[in-house]
């Protein structure tokens, strides 16, 4: 197990809110890289759970979890957080070899260290959009390690229900350019209109060759899992409820969206990437992930 980053006091942006499941999520990409059947490895993920006062004591490898897979938080839950992470960086890494583009854009970045964990082809540069709170958190503690980014990383210190556009533009994303765009664990939180308009300005800032994957729900009623052992495993062990987070409106049909505007779209539940790889959670009764879909889209060149 690598060491641990020093206490970091700059914390508000991760200590409440949307702000605390990127640390959940780093737990779990840590509890995954411990793993000896590994999907997805991120050795700065414990340094970010650690730094935080809000979850120091949380578990970053198995052996510190005491019903270890059966936890449904630290167990199941984390394995799909790891699954999900290894099916994205397949995507992005995928995604810049086969189109050339040499822009990504991470739209809610979070605590993902993939500028540093990726082996990007040269040229990269990588666009990290996320509040000015989460960024510069993470800054604080990947500037207190060895870590060596593998592309150019390029944070923008915005909310992604204000003028991103602006932001990312005065960062120097280049609308003309192929580009390479995720929003991962994202637009649950946003309200439909809020993810309406971004994926529209997805679309209206990708030129022909680009692509884009992103994270939906299509629960027609979210309480309807209220009682799922995820949702209450991490309410009651880390005290996140994510019900209570998520926006519960009707969502937009973001993928027919895609496709009417020229996109081809693929849409995968995560168990399909789960029998691909021969491990990951699958389906169960009163399942929290029964709605999540995964979709992959692409502007072809005509």
């Amino acid at each position: 197990m690598v060491g641990t980053a020093p206490r970091n006091t700059g914390v508000e942006g991760v200590e409440g809110g949307v702000g605390l499941t990127a640390l959940m999520v780093a737990a779990a990409r840590a509890i995954e890289t411990y793993r000896h059947d590994a999907l997805a490895r991120d050795v700065y993920a414990e340094h970010f759970v650690r730094a935080a006062p809000a979850s120091a004591g949380w578990p970053v490898c198995g052996q510190q979890v005491p019903d270890g897979d059966a936890n449904p938080l630290w167990g199941r839950f984390a394995r799909y957080f790891g699954l999900r992470t290894r099916v994205l960086d397949d995507f992005l890494l995928r995604s810049v070899h086969r189109t050339g583009a040499r822009q990504v854009v991470l739209l809610g970045a979070g605590l993902d260290a993939r500028a540093f964990r990726l082996d990007w082809p040269p040229g990269c540069v990588l666009f990290e959009v996320d509040r000015e709170g989460v960024l510069a958190f993470k800054h604080e503690v990947l500037d207190g390690l060895p870590a060596v980014p593998k592309a150019a990383r390029v944070p923008v210190p915005t909310d992604l229900r204000a003028d991103w556009v602006g932001a990312l533009s005065d960062a120097g994303f280049d609308p003309a350019a192929p580009s390479v765009w995720l929003a991962e664990g994202l637009l649950f939180y946003l309200p439909a209109a809020a993810e309406t308009h971004l994926i529209d300005t997805v679309h209206r800032l990708s030129t022909a060759g680009s692509a884009l994957a992103f994270e939906v729900k299509l629960d027609k009623d979210l309480l309807e899992y209220r009682n799922s052992p995820l949702y209450t495993s991490t309410t009651d062990q880390i005290g996140i409820d994510l019900l209570d987070l998520f926006d519960r409106a009707p969502r937009p049909d973001s993928v027919g969206r895609l496709t009417g505007n020229g996109w081809d779209t693929a849409v995968h539940t995560p168990f399909d990437f789960t029998r691909r790889h021969g491990r990951g959670p699958l389906p169960e009764p009163n399942d929290a992930l029964a709605g999540n879909r995964w979709v992959f889209a692409n502007k072809p060149r005509r």
